[in-house]
Order: structure tokens, then sequence, then C-alpha cells
């Protein structure tokens, strides 16, 4: 029995919920962070193509479709961006297979970023590794946010192509470079369920 007096607890705001989605996932409890963005989504469906993290967790929890419809609706907002354009290769790979999934890889614009063009190459299928990371080690001269990016990507599309042993030495590359960010935890994330040792929830 309640009181009708009793003060009735307030409901988190669309940007509390993002931010413990965020937070959910970092710490790679994918469910608890899809529940996060989609009662943020909830409140404020118009927010969904901003929601590249969303499509993020999507991935680890193997729904392909909905993967692929976040990194399509990413695209609307942020049309350059190599990063949207690989993990949606990512996703359609993991349900169609790569050759199937380069046939339908997002196009992009210019995107500034250090050797983010050669991975987009790369994933594209007529690019290298190896071009990859020489485009990071002159882009960084001295610290580690090419390097970061360049490992990680060159991982994520190894372990796709099944030589996960690569995928392991890069990704483990990747966490070396400690990169104080979003994708740093994910690299992390990533690395711990490819060997294993995450906690799945």
């Amino acid at each position: 029995m309640s009181l009708s007096g009793a003060a009735q607890p307030e409901a988190a705001s669309s940007g509390q919920l993002l931010y413990g989605g965020d937070q959910h996932l970092r710490a790679g409890r994918v469910e608890a962070a899809l529940e996060a963005y989609d009662a943020a989504l909830a409140q404020r469906p118009e927010l969904l193509p901003q929601l590249w993290q969303r499509g993020i967790a999507l991935y680890y929890a193997g729904r392909w479709d909905e993967c692929t419809a976040q990194f399509e609706a990413h695209r609307t907002v942020n049309p350059d961006d190599v990063e949207n354009a690989a993990w949606h290769l990512l996703c359609a790979a993991r349900r169609d297979g790569l050759a199937a999934a380069r046939r339908t890889m997002l196009p992009v614009g210019p995107d500034p970023r250090p050797a983010l063009a050669e991975v987009y190459a790369l994933y594209a299928g007529r690019g290298s590794a190896e071009e990859v990371l020489a485009a990071a080690e002159v882009a960084d001269r001295g610290g580690s946010s090419a390097r970061f990016y360049a490992h990680l990507y060159i991982g994520l599309l190894r372990e796709i192509e099944g030589a996960e042993d690569e995928a392991e030495t890069h990704l483990a590359k990747a966490v070396e470079q400690e990169f104080p960010h979003f994708m740093g935890d994910v690299a992390r994330l990533h690395l711990d369920r490819l060997r294993g040792t995450a906690a799945r929830d």
C-alpha cells in the first residue's frame, strides 16, 4: 500500500540514459547498455541517427539487422565517418559473409583522420594492413592515436576473416596504446571477448 502523498522517483532523462548506456557498454554490459539506449529512444526517437554507440552494442549482441540499420542511420548525420562504414561492414559480414558485405559497404566522404582512408581501402578489399600501419606511423611520430585506430580496425577485420591469432595480436597492440576514449574501452572489450575472458551478460 502506498501513501498518496509519497514522492515518486523521477524518471531518468534521455541524457542520463545515454550516459548510462555508454558506461554499461564500456564495462562490457552489452544488454544493459542496449536497454538504456532503447529507453532513451523511447523518450526521444529522433536521436536514433546519432547513436553509433548503440550500433556497437548491437554488434556484440549479435543483432546483425539492427546493427547494420543503426550504422546506415548514422551515415545520414555523419557521412564522412570511416569508422561508421567499418562497423557497418563488420555487422553485414557477420550476417552475409565478407564478400557480400563488401558489395554493400557504405560510401564515405573525406575523413580527415590519419590512416582512416587506408582503413577504408582495407575493408573494401583494395588495401593492405601494411599500408594502414605505414600511414599510422607517419601520422603519429610521437603520438599513438593513429596507431591505435590502425591496430583496432586491422584486428576487427582479421577476426572476421578467421585469422584470430592475428586479430588478437593487433587488438592487443591497440590496447597497449592506452587510448583514453570510448573506443579504447571497446578495444579492451573486444580483446577480452576474443580471449574468452570477458564476462557476458
